[in-house]
């Protein structure tokens, strides 16, 4: 049993059984929706329903998106000057790229965001482009990629609010020897976002299904 918000963050993050833009007419009526196997149509299948349950552990579904990169923007210089990530994100915009994670330091000396590998040459000269001057006086030091990465996402109800689910997922992850470059916990309840190089996304998708109860 899923509610409309954890469909929304699975057809998000990667999940193909339920497009994105299909989800919200549902929310919209409020109607129940039941997914079914049409190779398997004696079993019952997954209910989507307007309120969540929350489950022991939390983890309900593990996604992954693949083919995408990983770009960083660094200087000790970015420190309490603002509108530096504003601007950025204005570039990302204008290379018509969409950012599908965020995360920054709370030092403010960096941040990082994750987009389609397609758009990463576009991407990088907009951001160039865009803070030409800070580059220059060398407020920001570094504009990079990384490349061969993925995003791992656990949905489930609750997760904001039931201590030790990060623990748990990043506990199993490291047990594996899994390194987990970036974390992010959208304003959502729903999920927990990480990258991980792409040679490990198969085994942590793996790991982190046995947290499903």
């Amino acid at each position: 049993m899923l509610s409309y918000g954890e469909v929304g963050e699975l057809a998000y993050f990667g999940a193909k059984v339920l497009h994105p833009k299909t989800v919200q007419p549902v929310i919209d009526r409020g109607s129940p929706v039941r997914v079914r196997n049409t190779f398997n149509p004696t079993h019952m299948g997954t209910l989507i329903q307007p309120q969540s349950e929350i489950t022991v552990g939390a983890v309900k579904a593990v996604t992954i998106i693949k083919s995408v990169s990983l770009v960083s923007v660094e200087g000790r210089g970015m420190v309490g000057v603002p509108g530096i990530a504003g601007r950025t994100f204005m570039a990302v915009a204008h290379a018509k790229a969409s950012m599908l994670m965020i995360s920054q330091s709370s030092s403010e000396q960096s941040f990082c965001f994750v987009i389609s590998t397609d758009k990463v040459d576009a991407v990088l000269a907009a951001i160039r482009e865009e803070l030409h001057g800070e580059i220059e006086r060398e407020d920001v030091d570094r504009v990079w990629a990384t490349d061969d990465i993925v995003i791992i996402t656990t949905v489930g109800a609750g997760m904001r609010g039931t201590p030790g689910v990060a623990s748990r997922v990043c506990g199993a992850l490291a047990g594996h020897g899994i390194n987990i470059l970036v974390i992010a916990q959208g304003s959502s309840e729903y999920s927990i976002s990480l990258v991980v190089a792409a040679s490990d996304g198969v085994e942590a998708v793996k790991v982190l299904h046995n947290l499903i109860v």
